[in-house]
């Protein structure tokens, strides 16, 4: 009996429908690599003029005034191109996606009123850098919401690391931001001590997981260009344990010429990254037209690894793709915490009359004080509003 080689019509016909499946969905990865690359560069223009506005705000106009009209043209310029994107990507599937991008526009109206605020000088420092933070936080938690299309693990992997490194880079500006306000005013309290200490602890976790995402060039160019050199590292210590030299502002414009450059750093990495994450995507696509190979050829851990049990890998494979999920489910959960926080102090602010600092002294000392978590504080203050005759004004 000879064998004859070849296809039956039923067996191209699902072969063909399996390649048109996957082209489809590395399409739509495509589409939102250009999404996460316009996102990317808005959050960067946006970290920028809060930057230069906190200086603004800080030395009551006299700093930063030319650096702050540049990074608004940039992120008028950075935003449209996002309209832009967004257009010729409607609709985009998912309603989770949806939601959190009409929740991040929506925090993009409210620019020009703060705008106007930091040109008045009618807002202060630290409320300003709250509303910056807010819009950033909107904008990057868009970003998790996209894995959702994608089921290969190397591009899981890949945007696992980029999406870290978005978040620990969004840290960094914070961390800037929190310096120029302290050194501009000459005093660090102890609020916003601690929260240069979480921006600082928060940023290195997120660096973490990006570095164990990343390939060892990247993790090289990391450790050479995007850590904190000597001179940010002593000017940390002064701003987390005691108090600046009063010198007209030239602390404050050295830190924010420092953590400047190190921002840039980490955005070159960025592009990088979803530069990397394009070249792959792009890679699968032409793999895919090109040549569908047997069904017994294809991706069979036997015939690429004929030592080991089957069983074994497919518990492996699993286990790759659960860390990935484990990994970006944890970053989402993150940012809904913020959010949570966020609520909970704009409870207090309204109806106890409190100041933004002031709500978030009094959520902290509620959670030492119960030796909880502030985001579980947070969650019964929102449901049970008998808990704000206990929480102490100070």
């Amino acid at each position: 009996m000879t064998l004859m080689a070849g296809i039956s019509p039923g067996a191209a016909e699902w072969l063909e429908r399996a390649r048109m499946m996957r082209r489809e969905q590395l399409s739509k990865l495509a589409q939102l690599g250009v999404l996460v690359h316009g996102i990317s560069q808005l959050v960067h223009m946006l970290q920028c003029e809060r930057g230069a506005s906190n200086v603004w705000l800080c030395s009551q106009g006299k700093l930063y005034a030319p650096e702050c009209k540049a990074s608004r043209a940039l992120v008028d310029e950075n935003l449209a191109a996002l309209y832009a994107i967004l257009e010729k990507q409607s609709p985009i599937a998912g309603s989770s996606v949806c939601e959190r991008i009409g929740g991040a526009l929506q925090n993009l109206d409210m620019l020009p009123a703060l705008r106007d605020g930091v040109i008045q000088q009618t807002v202060t420092a630290p409320q300003a850098m709250e509303h910056y933070s807010r819009m950033l936080r909107h904008l990057l938690s868009i970003v998790p919401q996209l894995n959702d299309s994608i089921d290969d693990p190397q591009i899981a992997g890949r945007f696992v690391a980029l999406y870290s490194l978005m978040q620990g880079k969004e840290l960094a500006g914070q961390e800037r931001a929190l310096g120029a306000i302290g050194f501009t005013q000459g005093f660090f309290d102890d609020v916003t001590r601690q929260r240069l200490v979480d921006r600082i602890d928060g940023q290195q976790a997120c660096f973490e997981i990006f570095l164990s995402h990343s390939h060892a060039d990247v993790q090289t160019t990391f450790s050479l260009h995007c850590q904190p050199d000597r001179e940010t590292e002593q000017l940390r210590r002064v701003a987390c344990t005691r108090q600046p030299a009063a010198d007209d502002g030239l602390t404050a414009l050295a830190w924010f010429a420092l953590q400047t450059a190190r921002l840039e750093h980490l955005r070159t990495l960025e592009e990088t990254l979803i530069a990397d994450l394009m070249t792959a995507v792009e890679e699968r696509i032409y793999r895919n037209d090109e040549y569908v190979p047997p069904a017994d050829e294809r991706d069979d851990p036997l015939i690429q690894y004929p030592e080991k049990p089957l069983l074994t890998l497919v518990r492996q494979q699993a286990r790759e793709i659960e860390q990935l999920s484990r990994q970006l489910a944890s970053l989402r959960d993150t940012l809904e915490e913020r959010k949570v926080i966020d609520k909970a102090k704009s409870v207090l602010m309204t109806h106890q009359n409190m100041s933004e600092e002031q709500a978030w002294t009094a959520l902290r000392k509620m959670a030492m004080d119960k030796n909880q978590r502030m985001v579980d504080i947070a969650r019964a203050l929102l449901m049970v509003k008998n808990l704000w005759q206990v929480i102490p004004k100070e």
